[in-house]
């Protein structure tokens, strides 16, 4: 056991990151754009689920916190599975618009076409690992930004499968100010889905419940312990460490931190002002309109906490039958 958890510890990110990222990238630039298979695009779902998979089992394995492997107390499994869908069938949107928007901006030239192909998706995360994190610290800013922002931190633990919850709205904001300049300028449509796969696969570590080996690159990656931080439920002692996968980008702001005032337990997850967050899909949709920062929680959370832990007329006929038994 030690010997695989010492195997995942250290090969978990190199797998996720350069393997399935590599993979994906083989994928477009050999089947897509060289020998022009346009319906090898579909096999990026496949490697996707094997990203989800990998996190999952890796989770099983060495994990930070064994709580947060625990599906059944959090309940959480069936509305994450909702938000990934609604997440990736954004991100398809997203790629199949590329060519309306470039026919609307017509300013292609501008994007590096001769680059090789690796060269320009590493220019666009690059800059999309930027724009993200500025959006990201708009969004802890801005009230209204919050308000769509607190569905991604309502989660009560970090484990790959919540990676990419976002409210759709939050993620359309975030693609218009995080990818559209990038398209607007030529970036081919080979490279925004190779792109998306890179940028699923980074939220899917950075939420990872894995205790992976970060060793000198602990100060320069946002995840593991660095996101744990960021989304611990003290007030505003998690605004923090905003960057996807780098940490360049909080040292500029001044937003980096390394340790906070207590260490971070697996109970610490979560929006302080909101502690019986819903579990629901669908109520999760709508919180940002009923959800005011600063007002405290809205009262239907309260009554909807109240209710589910409220016993049945059979549950309490079935308690004192066996009360009485006693």
């Amino acid at each position: 056991m030690k010997i695989l958890r010492a195997a995942v510890r250290y090969g978990y990110i190199p797998f996720m990151m350069l393997g399935l990222t590599g993979a994906a990238y083989w994928v477009v630039s050999h089947l897509v754009v060289a020998e022009g298979k346009t319906w090898a695009y579909a096999l990026i779902f496949p490697l996707l689920i094997v990203a989800y998979a990998t996190s999952l089992l890796a989770e099983r394995i060495a994990p930070f916190f064994p709580e947060w492997n625990d599906n059944e107390s959090h309940g959480d499994m069936l509305t994450n599975t909702g938000h990934i869908a609604l997440y990736e069938l954004g991100a398809i949107n997203g790629v199949l618009l590329i060519p309306v928007i470039c026919w609307l901006f017509p300013f292609q030239g501008l994007w590096p076409t001769e680059w090789p192909m690796w060269g320009q998706v590493l220019i666009a995360f690059v800059v999309a690992d930027f724009s993200f994190m500025f959006m990201h610290y708009l969004s802890h800013r801005l009230p209204m930004l919050w308000r769509l922002h607190a569905v991604h931190h309502g989660v009560g633990r970090l484990y790959g499968y919540n990676g990419v919850i976002r409210h759709p709205l939050h993620q359309a904001i975030d693609m218009i100010v995080g990818n559209m300049p990038l398209v607007i300028i030529g970036m081919p449509a080979s490279v925004a889905v190779v792109l998306g796969f890179v940028i699923s696969v980074t939220l899917i570590v950075q939420h990872s419940n894995v205790d992976a080996y970060l060793g000198p690159l602990e100060k320069h990656l946002a995840i593991g312990r660095a996101h744990h931080m960021h989304h611990v439920n003290w007030g505003t002692e998690g605004d923090c460490n905003f960057g996807m996968l780098l940490t360049i980008w909080d040292r500029l702001f001044g937003t980096y931190t390394e340790k906070l005032s207590r260490e971070v337990t697996s109970k610490d997850m979560g929006v302080d002002e909101l502690p019986n967050f819903p579990k629901s899909l669908w109520e999760q949709l709508i919180l940002p309109w009923v959800y005011v920062p600063g007002k405290g929680e809205p009262e239907r959370y309260k009554r909807m906490a109240a209710e589910a832990k409220a016993k049945t007329p059979a549950q309490e006929a079935r308690d004192q039958v066996l009360h009485a038994a006693e």
